[in-house]
């Protein structure tokens, strides 16, 4: 359950207390932004998911103490916002597996400049190209280090489902990522 003080922030933020609803923003803005750019690949996006966020956090009275703390909702409004995003953009067409079953080619993928940059860029190249179920699943448990228990909570499935999507996440991961593996590193 989350702490006392985050809980009269919450209620004084909703009385229309400005400075309770900053340190409110200021604990949770930057994960939460982080989150939504790794959903959605755009800073103009994630910075309106992230405001969207926090809006409806304070002007909607569907946040429960007892179902967690409010970083955890925080996410589970920034992952539907994403996924309304893609659905708009007619991105919808497979959230959890690519339809053939193959990953795209990484190489194939990437404009030339991007495969001379530092590994951060290549990997976030990467996880761009994980179906948003296994991506969102991959950030919230390792970028964000969430337990399965509380990933399972923000996605709203059960902690199995979300380790299966971990594990395919990992798996074609190593498969975009393979390319840029040393022999050693790829048994040769």
């Amino acid at each position: 359950m989350p702490g006392k003080e985050e809980q009269v922030l919450i209620a004084r933020s909703r009385a229309g207390n400005d400075r309770a609803f900053r340190r409110l923003f200021d604990q949770h803005q930057a994960a939460v932004f982080r989150f939504a750019y790794r959903m959605t690949g755009a800073v103009d996006a994630a910075e309106d998911i992230t405001q969207e966020c926090f809006l409806r956090l304070i002007e909607q009275a569907r946040f429960d103490y007892t179902r967690g703390p409010p970083r955890q909702y925080l996410y589970g409004i920034a992952r539907n916002l994403a996924r309304q995003r893609w659905q708009t953009l007619g991105r919808q067409s497979s959230y959890d597996d690519d339809p053939d079953g193959n990953a795209p080619s990484f190489a194939a993928s990437l404009p030339d400049a991007i495969t001379a940059a530092e590994l951060s860029e290549i990997v976030q190249a990467a996880l761009a190209l994980l179906p948003p179920l296994q991506r969102e699943a991959i950030m919230l448990f390792e970028l964000e280090e969430l337990s399965l228990e509380e990933t399972a909570a923000v996605v709203g499935a059960d902690t199995g489902t979300v380790k299966s999507r971990l594990h395919r996440a990992r798996e074609r991961l190593r498969r975009i990522l393979a390319e840029y593996r040393t022999p050693a590193q790829r048994g040769v």
